[in-house]
């Protein structure tokens, strides 16, 4: 792993601004040539500052892939929480299938994720990070399936709540691998798939 040079002090909020043209950059590399593929000095190219000057705010490239992990699960976090404020959490599913599916499916976004995965199957730190994520969303979109079931009056046993769960999951993980291999998804079909197999999963 590459070390940074000494840190200077940065204002906070430039930190952070700063921080987002890294990440923004490092995305458009990662995507292009892998994580291990894409150098510091691609990545600073992209970004349109010196290797110097990202390592103000990353000790080095294993940081900036971190931060892609934390970003993620901070959007899981985002999604689930908006979830739990709807009066029925499972209709809401249903009808944000559509743009689940597009989000799922956008080229920029998918590769990160993908590339992540791929590292988490070589790097035990971003794996064990993945995981605990992981097992985080899981637990809470547990709890959102458990209320809506129990409000429609259907089992919760454990055991069933587990593998409905994992299964829609795993169906979302699945959409960008189809749309690496295939770019002419039907993506109105695709949603109305996805609509009937979470109403099978979700409500029965």
């Amino acid at each position: 792993m590459t070390t940074s040079p000494a840190k200077r002090r940065v204002d906070p909020e430039k930190a952070a601004g700063r921080r987002i043209q890294v990440l923004e950059a490092a995305a458009v590399c990662f995507a292009r040539s892998g994580f291990h593929g894409a150098s510091m000095s691609e990545i600073s190219k992209q970004a349109g500052m010196s290797a110097g000057h990202i390592y103000n705010y990353f000790d080095s490239k294993d940081a900036i892939i971190m931060a892609f992990v934390d970003r993620e699960a901070e959007h899981v976090t985002e999604l689930l929480q908006d979830l739990e404020s709807r009066d029925d959490p499972l209709g809401a599913l249903l009808e944000e299938a559509g743009n689940a599916v597009d989000q799922h499916l956008q080229p920029q976004p998918w590769h990160v994720p993908l590339e992540m995965y791929a590292e988490a199957s070589r790097n035990p730190v971003v794996a064990a990070k993945l995981r605990e994520n992981s097992m985080r969303s899981r637990a809470a979109m547990r709890v959102l399936v458990r209320r809506g079931r129990e409000a429609r009056g259907l089992p919760v046993d454990d055991v069933l709540l587990n593998s409905r769960v994992d299964a829609m999951i795993a169906f979302f993980h699945g959409l960008p691998v189809r749309g690496m291999l295939h770019d002419d998804l039907d993506r109105d079909g695709m949603t109305e798939a996805f609509q009937t197999a979470m109403r099978a999963l979700l409500l029965t």
